[in-house]
């Protein structure tokens, strides 16, 4: 029986280039994302190109009902993965108190909640001839306490730390864990601006989606715990970790309400 490797967030920049790399070695995949029509695309071209077993399914995976709709299937199927790479993830860029409940309740139950329960689930799903791998992407935000993005650092900030507890949970019993802390990626349009609105920091900070797949992939392989992509970003995080919470959350949200309100003239001007 084939040993799959999940991706959530499948069809979004970061997840196709996990699924790319991922085919580029020869193993099946199941993908999932909530566009079937995205995911018919990629799991055609992933088949046609590389000749790997592709299963793909469409799930909000922000609805308790649509996952426990996708743990029926994986159940059904006598489904095993080899790896889980949990990619699926939301911000909503601006003051906490402009943003809606909705938007507030969906960055928990994506990052958070989804990412859980599906980690969870999977741990019964393992193959049973090879190390469980695990990949979590988290965030560079996730060392930082956030101004403008505070629900979303916070949210990475769970992962870094769920990470990490779960992985010495996992010593020795067929699983490892590793987190993804990343910097700016232009993965969307979105991410794309945000990424120009902070000017040259932005651009140095920034990491290519290919490289940074591949990498990570070699660090879970590895067993490595932590992985964040590019020295110019680990010197940061070092930096970072000497400068006390109250200093940085200022600092921080000087950045980023600059770069905030120059997203937003941008957008008043078009």
């Amino acid at each position: 029986m084939a040993n799959f490797v999940f991706i959530s967030g499948a069809t979004g920049g970061l997840g196709k280039a996990f699924a790319v790399e991922c085919a580029s070695r020869g193993w099946d995949l199941f993908l999932t994302d909530l566009s079937s029509q995205r995911l018919e695309r990629l799991a055609g071209s992933l088949r046609q190109t590389y000749g790997v077993d592709v299963i793909q399914r469409a799930y909000d995976l922000t609805d308790q009902e649509a996952r426990l709709g996708l743990f029926d299937l994986i159940r059904k199927r006598g489904m095993r993965f080899q790896m889980l790479i949990n990619v699926a993830g939301v911000d909503y860029e601006g003051p906490f108190n402009e943003r809606s409940r909705d938007e507030i309740r969906t960055i928990i139950r994506l990052n958070i909640e989804a990412t859980l329960d599906i980690t969870h689930a999977l741990l019964n799903h393992a193959a049973p001839d090879r190390l469980l791998r695990i990949i979590n992407v988290s965030s560079l935000a996730a060392f930082y306490p956030m101004p403008v993005k505070a629900t979303y650092a916070a949210s990475k900030r769970f992962l870094l730390d769920f990470s990490l507890a779960l992985r010495d949970e996992l010593r020795g019993r067929g699983a490892t864990v590793t987190v993804l802390c990343p910097a700016g990626m232009p993965t969307t349009p979105g991410c794309i601006e945000a990424i120009e609105a902070q000017g040259i920091f932005g651009q140095l900070t920034t990491t290519d989606i290919g490289v940074v797949a591949s990498q990570t992939i070699e660090h879970a392989l590895r067993g490595r715990a932590v992985y964040i992509p590019g020295v110019l970003n680990q010197l940061i995080q070092l930096a970072g970790s000497l400068i006390p919470s109250i200093s940085l959350a200022g600092l921080i949200g000087n950045r980023w309400r600059a770069a905030h309100k120059k997203r937003r003239l941008k957008m008043l001007a078009q």
